[in-house]
């Protein structure tokens, strides 16, 4: 199956400003997801944010919140920004496609896919937007993601998909701007 612009929403899971030091690469995930949103929002791909109990852990990276509407943020107790129901009332929510990057992937990020795709949704996550404390939940958590159906891709692989083709203003822009 292919990621489709008009079918799916990037869902950026608890990139927040008190848990990302403690993020492995950190600064790497806050950097491919930063470079993920902006092609979503050039292309007209939805965004929304999820934030853990931010009381605690502070509001998403500032890097990523900017330019997006309170609207499209989703605060939760929960682990999975998807158990409760309100992520799909979000605008985007509706779509049957799911682009995900996020922290922590072995805990919030985890949990979401698993309630996206008993859901009946299809659910991409974008491997080195994706980031956990250490490297072996991170890599146990994609593993268990894969296996329970969800696709594991890289953030060109996504924006490739969503352009579909070269030749048009929107490839020539993206070329320009995002790939190198």
């Amino acid at each position: 199956m292919r990621i489709k612009a008009n079918d799916s929403t990037l869902l950026v899971i608890d990139i927040q400003e008190r848990l990302l030091p403690v993020i492995q690469d950190g600064e790497s995930v806050l950097e491919h997801s930063g470079w993920l949103l902006r092609a979503a929002q050039r292309l007209g791909v939805p965004v929304l944010l999820s934030e853990q109990y931010s009381k605690g852990l502070g509001p998403t990276s500032a890097r990523l919140r900017e330019g997006i509407a309170a609207e499209a943020i989703l605060e939760k107790l929960e682990f999975s920004a998807a158990r409760s129901g309100e992520l799909f009332k979000l605008p985007g929510g509706e779509r049957g496609q799911f682009i995900i990057c996020g922290c922590e992937t072995h805990v919030c990020v985890l949990q979401t896919v698993l309630d996206l795709l008993q859901r009946g949704n299809q659910v991409f996550v974008v491997e080195e937007a994706v980031g956990s404390r250490r490297a072996a939940d991170k890599k146990l958590a994609l593993k268990r993601m894969r296996q329970a159906g969800a696709t594991i891709v890289s953030r060109e692989m996504v924006v490739f998909e969503w352009l579909e083709k070269a030749g048009t203003d929107e490839f020539r822009a993206i070329s320009k701007e995002f790939i190198r």
